[in-house]
């Protein structure tokens, strides 16, 4: 009999084991759980720590309540102006009604995340299809950003998901067409430089015809100056000379005669032929009474 209550025992044991390990949950501080009986949602909403359900009647989904990425694929849009570009974007998003996004996607994540890459596709295309090339590369990106967030947000909440945050990493143009636009925004800049090189020569003539003109002005004074001193000068001189003149007459010819016969006989072979009663000797034929001696 003991043989038989042994096996017998071990399957009991086994058995209310199974079912106390059935019976038995736990929920993670990074987790939100449900639980449904028969595939309805009996409770949505528990704490972290351990809790019970009935075994085989009643099972729990676990939902992730982290802050997850959805990294988009580049997407080609068209703005305003009908000029493609490539955007390169991502969402930050988390399961914010447990209940409601099981409800609405069956609790699979995969689901979700292509759902929302659906809403923010059509949210790009509209917010972009509403901005030139030069909005949606400036400042302005921020506020286009704030924009599509708030319109996949609202679309999301019916899903149990929170969007968090939609950020675009990059704004580009599509291969094909970025060489020519670099080629224009080229020719462009070259223009724009030419007309700059041009707008300086033109000062620069300006700025030398205006320094010409008043170096023109500078010198003509300056000479106008240097011939009013000048003549001046020749003024005070011829009256200087005038005065000695009239103050002794014949001094004033001796002087003269020998600042003559200096400048006539520097030169060491100098040869002068004069008679001698010319009037170039008269001091060397005069008496020294005639002279003052």
């Amino acid at each position: 009999m003991n043989k038989l209550m042994n096996p017998i025992t071990l399957i009991i044991g086994a058995v209310l084991l199974l079912v106390l390990s059935s019976s038995l949950f736990t929920v993670k501080e990074t987790e939100n759980a449900i639980k449904l009986q028969l595939g309805k949602i009996q409770r949505s909403s528990y704490e972290p720590g351990l809790h019970i359900k009935f075994p085989f009647v009643e099972s729990v989904v676990r939902f992730d309540k982290r802050l997850l990425t959805l990294d988009m694929r580049p997407q080609n849009v068209l703005t305003s102006e009908q000029k493609a570009v490539v955007v390169d974007s991502f969402v930050k998003w988390r399961i914010q009604d447990a209940e409601r996004f099981y409800t609405s996607l069956g609790g699979v994540e995969s689901n979700a995340i292509s759902r929302l890459s659906d809403f923010l596709r059509d949210e790009l295309r509209n917010a972009f299809g509403g901005q030139t090339l030069q909005q949606v590369v400036s400042e302005n990106r921020t506020t286009l950003m704030q924009a599509i967030q708030q319109a996949v947000n609202s679309q999301a909440e019916s899903l149990g998901i929170e969007v968090v945050d939609v950020r675009i990493k990059q704004v580009e143009l599509p291969e094909n067409v970025q060489e020519s636009v670099y080629q224009r925004m080229d020719k462009e800049r070259a223009a724009i430089a030419r007309e700059i090189r041009s707008e300086g020569e033109e000062t620069a003539k300006v700025i030398v015809a205006g320094a010409d003109r008043q170096r023109s002005e500078i010198l003509a004074s300056a000479y106008s100056t240097s011939e009013q001193t000048r003549g001046e000068g020749d003024a005070i001189s011829a009256k200087t000379y005038a005065d000695a003149y009239s103050s002794d007459a014949e001094f004033y010819n001796l002087y003269r005669s020998l600042q003559a016969y200096r400048s006539a006989f520097s030169g060491g072979n100098d040869v002068l032929l004069l008679k001698p009663d010319s009037d170039f000797f008269k001091h060397f034929n005069a008496s020294p009474s005639s002279t003052g001696q």
